[in-house]
């Protein structure tokens, strides 16, 4: 899974609604600040995630989301959005990757080859019922029920939380999608009207 597939599967949904501007505006200040330190994820848990998201988006001709920093937006998160149940839930998940790396490799999923790593990857991936998805986000459901971006199986959340952070991120936005960031709204040109005594 390279970054094109994870930005067609977003565009398409499976892994995110449409975003309104205003959510992509909250989402870009869930970003962490230069020299964030992290206060949920522990050191190994952190290198845990940065190993897995530099395979869902590798850097290529513009940088991954290991460059865009998104481990720690993911510790911004889990630390200042999730609820206790969510955190909880979610790390619960991270921790349980390095039981199945050693069950599948004999070792910690950092000390596995990139090889085995990404076979892990794909293996977490497939496990998850991304038609469902889907389903979940599309428009005929009410937006109630599609507000469960924290819910759900571990790497479901975990591959979400990646594209959020990528491409909310300066380098996903400028750099990969191309866009510009423009603060507030632009409301164009309105009509003036002129006084007859002028």
């Amino acid at each position: 899974m390279n970054r094109r597939e994870a930005f067609r599967l977003m565009t398409a949904g499976a892994l995110m609604p449409a975003f309104s501007p205003g959510l992509v505006v909250l989402l870009q200040q869930a970003q962490p600040a230069p020299g964030y330190t992290l206060r949920t994820l522990s050191p190994s848990q952190n290198e845990t995630v940065v190993a897995m998201i530099d395979l869902i988006i590798p850097a290529t001709t513009t940088p991954g989301a290991k460059e865009a920093r998104v481990n720690e937006f993911m510790d911004v998160i889990l630390t200042d959005w999730a609820t206790p149940e969510e955190r909880d839930r979610f790390l619960k998940g991270l921790d349980g990757v390095d039981p199945q790396s050693e069950s599948l490799f004999g070792k910690k999923f950092t000390q596995s080859s990139v090889a085995q790593q990404t076979a892990l990857v794909r293996a977490l991936d497939d496990s998850v019922d991304w038609h469902r998805e889907i389903t979940l986000h599309s428009s005929s459901v009410p937006a109630r029920d599609r507000e469960t971006q924290l819910h759900g199986q571990f790497f479901r959340v975990f591959k979400t939380m990646t594209v959020h952070g990528y491409y909310t991120s300066e380098i996903g936005f400028t750099k990969e999608l191309q866009l510009e960031i423009i603060p507030g709204a632009q409301h164009g040109c309105t009509n003036v009207p002129v006084r007859k005594d002028a």
